[in-house]
């Protein structure tokens, strides 16, 4: 298996098709690919700002969406990737959110902590009708918040 850099379309291809709970994102910063000896994607990680105000520091950057075929170590291979990437680009931390029900070994794995417990975030419409959000699944779910502290 190899790291290669996939485009914003081909990644969101992916992650519409093999994605649990997610649709592919809005945008991002960049996209990382894991590809096999045929060159087949076995996975892919998309990276952007952080979605919280209060992280968008300018500093942070976000996973916002990994997706895989279930290719055993393909979760933590591109965690680290991400990260690797980020400190390359002048990024000081990385972050990523995992529902409650996830043991989050993927990341232990590539050297993430948890940082948070998260309550569920629900009812968009009700404080922000304007914004005409349509709640996913995903966010009716409590999360986890990991990170990496970039050196």
């Amino acid at each position: 298996m190899k790291l290669k850099p996939i485009s914003f379309k081909k990644a969101c291809e992916f992650v519409n098709t093999i994605h649990r709970h997610h649709k592919a994102p809005q945008g991002h910063k960049f996209s990382i690919s894991l590809v096999n000896e045929n060159e087949e994607v076995l996975g892919v990680v998309m990276v952007g700002r952080p979605l919280s105000r209060y992280l968008d520091t300018g500093y942070t950057s976000e996973v916002i969406r990994l997706a895989t075929d279930g290719t055993p170590n393909a979760c933590s291979m591109l965690y680290g990737a991400a990260w690797r990437a980020s400190k390359a680009m002048g990024y000081t931390k990385i972050v990523t959110y995992i529902l409650e029900t996830e043991p989050g070994i993927s990341l232990i794995a590539a050297g993430w902590v948890k940082e948070a417990d998260l309550k569920a975030q629900t009812q968009w419409g009700k404080y922000r009708p304007a914004k005409n959000r349509v709640e996913s699944v995903a966010q009716a779910i409590n999360k986890q918040r990991w990170s990496v502290e970039i050196k």
